[in-house]
């Protein structure tokens, strides 16, 4: 049977309530400490944490909303949050939304009511439902993945890694290119990703692109691309996301097209996957675990009162792989 706070009181001889301060981090004689925790070692008591937070002035429980348990990204971002925020002594405590956006601002009530000291939510996107409980509830929110004027953000750098992509592709000798993305109503992913790589292409001659819409789902990407290689026949596909870049990957194996020889491919994410399949995939890598302790450290100096950037943005690289042919070579 697992112990209480009144057990280990009453084998270290002490009050109750002087347990219950040691644990909330409150006065407590040098003497006292040691044997507190002394009996805390030799019983293997865990404090939970939650509830000291519940009935502590500053809780030490942060709120995180994801979008969905599957995600790469997502998981990835939890990481680096929860590595930070346990350096940091405090805790994380994960809500899932679905891809539901009723759920997702639910989540952010449901968080507030258990007193947590702030929420980081990894949004999709950004509603006036969203922007009412962020005033109702009171409490520090931080965005991770998508930005709000009105809201502290932190992002990934979407337009500038769509940019260089759309470069890269150009240098590449392609010129005949699909783009495969997502619904605008994700800015990130279904706007800046496509903006960026829209204005690198404007900047090339001779050039035709076609923009094709799918999900963030693999089965999805699959679906459409048969459609894609056959009545536009691109030298590229360029995927906003590495999900769909494995998708039109599958798609093109059952086709008997090949890669890089056939039809190039780059996706965006760098997920680790990328770099273990054959061909592996070029693609912008986003650093998700350096983002998720960036939005830590951000969340807690806004719960300390601390000034931070309204705008935050990660850093991204190019990672060159064998999914890319260079179409120039055949000019020489």
């Amino acid at each position: 049977m697992s112990k209480t706070i009144a057990d280990i009181a009453k084998i270290a001889g002490v009050a109750k309530s002087t347990v219950s301060r040691y644990l909330n981090g409150g006065s407590v004689s040098e003497a006292t400490k040691k044997k507190i925790e002394n009996v805390i070692k030799e019983t293997g008591y865990i404090p939970n944490t939650f509830a000291q937070s519940l009935k502590a002035k500053k809780p030490n429980i942060i709120g995180t909303i994801i979008p969905r348990l599957d995600s790469y990204a997502a998981s990835q971002t939890l990481i680096g949050i929860d590595e930070q925020l346990r350096e940091l002594n405090y805790q994380m405590l994960i809500s899932n939304s679905s891809q539901d956006l009723e759920r997702e601002i639910e989540n952010i009530y449901s968080l507030a009511r258990q007193k947590v000291a702030g929420v980081i939510l990894l949004a999709t996107q950004i509603t006036n439902a969203h922007l009412e409980a962020f005033e109702k509830v009171q409490i520090p929110i931080l965005l991770v993945g998508q930005q709000h004027k009105t809201v502290h953000s932190m992002i990934h750098n979407d337009y500038d890694a769509a940019f260089e992509m759309g470069k890269y592709v150009l240098a590449k000798g392609h010129r005949r290119i699909a783009f495969l993305g997502v619904s605008e109503k994700d800015i990130a992913v279904g706007v800046k990703r496509k903006e960026g790589f829209k204005q690198a292409i404007l900047e090339a001659n001779e050039t035709e692109v076609k923009f094709y819409e799918t999900s963030f789902k693999i089965e999805d990407a699959l679906a459409i691309t048969p459609a894609i290689i056959d009545e536009f026949k691109p030298s590229i596909i360029v995927c906003a996301t590495d999900n769909i870049a494995l998708g039109v990957m599958k798609a093109a194996y059952l086709k008997g097209v090949r890669i890089p020889n056939d039809l190039s491919i780059t996706g965006f994410g760098g997920y680790e996957i990328t770099e273990i399949i054959h061909p592996s995939l070029t693609t912008a890598k986003f650093y998700y675990q350096d983002a998720g302790r960036m939005a830590a450290q951000s969340m807690l100096k806004l719960i300390n009162g601390e000034e931070i950037k309204s705008l935050i943005v990660s850093k991204y690289k190019i990672i060159d792989r064998e999914s890319v042919d260079n179409l120039l070579k055949y000019k020489l």
